[in-house]
């Protein structure tokens, strides 16, 4: 029922968000690997088994009396009364009526077992989501998905927050992210593209200056001088720091 409602708001989320969405930065978790890595986590599944383990042990219980009060009703069926029988029966009958209720008591929906996950597994999935929110805000992040509720087709993993989150809850990360590194790396889309044009070396020696061509216009242009200024007045680079100054124009004598 999560699960379908989940996907559902995701869908819900894409339409009407449409392409601003790829404008957003957008995240994602895996609830079931901080739940696997988190000690707080296998703490309270402890503390449910137990409690569900003390159940079983009751219905087990219940379980050998029927057995046993049938085996009796088997075995001593044609000796007995029509009234010790029907007594007898009866007894079996309340052993597995009260085994059926105390059955439903405690595993039905809305029942003492989920009130129990409900109990102890709620403050720990606030410490979890208090963790996540603040890795959100930290890093500017507008959404944020659990792959574990909705199935995924591709991810990139240097959007992966796991691990992130595992360790505001205080959990040693070193090799999840040791392996998360290697699985960015190895994902195709986070590889640098290489140019294939090398790149081109420059030179420029101090002492040699090419000289634009002469334009019909600029006769008697004297070597050195580039003609490059919209005022018609050369340009000469000096051969120092390759800069071109503007010196005066030459004078023709006719």
């Amino acid at each position: 029922m999560k699960k379908s409602a989940f996907i559902l708001f995701a869908l819900a989320l894409f339409f009407f968000l449409g392409h601003n969405l790829l404008a957003q930065k957008v995240g994602f978790i895996s609830s079931d690997l901080i739940k696997g890595k988190y000690n707080e986590v296998k703490q309270g599944e402890l503390r449910i088994n137990s409690i569900v383990d003390e159940w079983k042990r009751e219905i087990e219980g219940m379980n050998r009396q029927i057995t046993s009060a049938d085996s009796n009703i088997q075995k001593n069926r044609l000796i007995w009364s029509d009234g010790e029988r029907a007594e007898k029966m009866k007894e079996l009958d309340d052993i597995k009526r009260k085994r059926q209720d105390y059955t439903k008591s405690k595993f039905d929906n809305g029942g003492d077992y989920d009130k129990v996950v409900q109990m102890i597994m709620q403050p720990i999935e606030q410490k979890i989501y208090a963790a996540t929110q603040e890795v959100a805000s930290e890093e500017s992040y507008d959404f944020i998905f659990d792959q574990s509720q909705v199935p995924i087709p591709y991810t990139n993993f240097k959007y992966d927050l796991t691990v992130k989150v595992l360790r505001k809850l205080g959990v040693n990360t070193d090799e999840l992210e040791k392996d998360q590194k290697k699985k960015i790396e190895a994902d195709p889309r986070n590889k640098k593209a290489v140019s294939k044009d090398a790149p081109r070396k420059t030179s420029r020696k101090s002492d040699d200056v090419e000289i634009a061509p002469v334009k019909k216009d600029n006769p008697a242009m004297p070597p050195g001088f580039i003609p490059i200024d919209p005022s018609n007045t050369p340009l000469k680079v000096d051969s120092t720091n390759m800069d071109p100054v503007k010196v005066p124009q030459p004078q023709i004598i006719k």
